[in-house]
């Protein structure tokens, strides 16, 4: 019976045990079998009762959108550089289709953190195809405001509604100033 020499097997084992740990590691974040999902849905649902109630307003652009994509809780911090980050899901028709990350990065004269919640009414049909084909999506500054950076609500007149894409921001907590949506990015995600 021939022996095998134990340098071999320990870097065979280490080849072969390094790439079922980076194979085990990479399943383990697909959300496959997570309630992930669930999670984001629920607070997707209590984000749209609140502003629903809060600004009755919005209802009305709910109903007048083809999509929306909602983000229950984002949350930035920053000390000259800052960062943001939250989760949620888009609606069609009243159903989750996907789910999305937010990522915001910044820079220049800022300290402090919040939280907030925002949606996005896709207002069109192409604005929509064009946010959910694009692989990351960038907010710019073309956004038109129907609840302002205060929580203020803002009417939505028909110079409102020609707009593509319009946003609620919404919730905020904390310290930190005038939150805005332009630079946000967002990517597809399975939560």
């Amino acid at each position: 019976m021939s022996r095998i020499s134990p340098s071999r097997l320990t870097r065979r084992g280490f080849a072969f045990g390094a790439a079922f740990a980076v194979t085990l590691t990479a399943a383990c974040g697909n959300g496959v079998g997570s309630n992930g999902s669930v999670t984001i849905d629920a607070r997707v649902d209590a984000t749209l009762d609140e502003m629903y109630r809060s600004y009755p307003n919005t209802a009305d652009i709910a109903d007048k959108a083809s999509g929306m994509l909602v983000m229950p809780l984002v949350t930035e911090a920053g000390f000259g550089f800052g960062a943001g980050y939250g989760r949620g899901a888009l609606r069609v028709g009243g159903a989750t289709v996907d789910y999305y990350s937010n990522t915001k990065a910044s820079a220049g004269l800022q300290i402090g953190a919040a939280q907030y919640a925002h949606v996005l009414f896709f207002m069109t049909n192409e604005a929509l195809e064009n946010f959910r084909r694009a692989p990351g999506w960038t907010l710019g500054a073309d956004v038109g405001y129907v609840i302002n950076d205060r929580g203020e609500s803002v009417e939505a007149d028909s110079n409102t509604l020609l707009n593509p894409i319009l946003a609620a921001v919404f919730g905020q907590a904390g310290l930190k100033v005038g939150a805005t949506l332009e630079g946000s990015k967002y990517t597809r995600i399975i939560p």
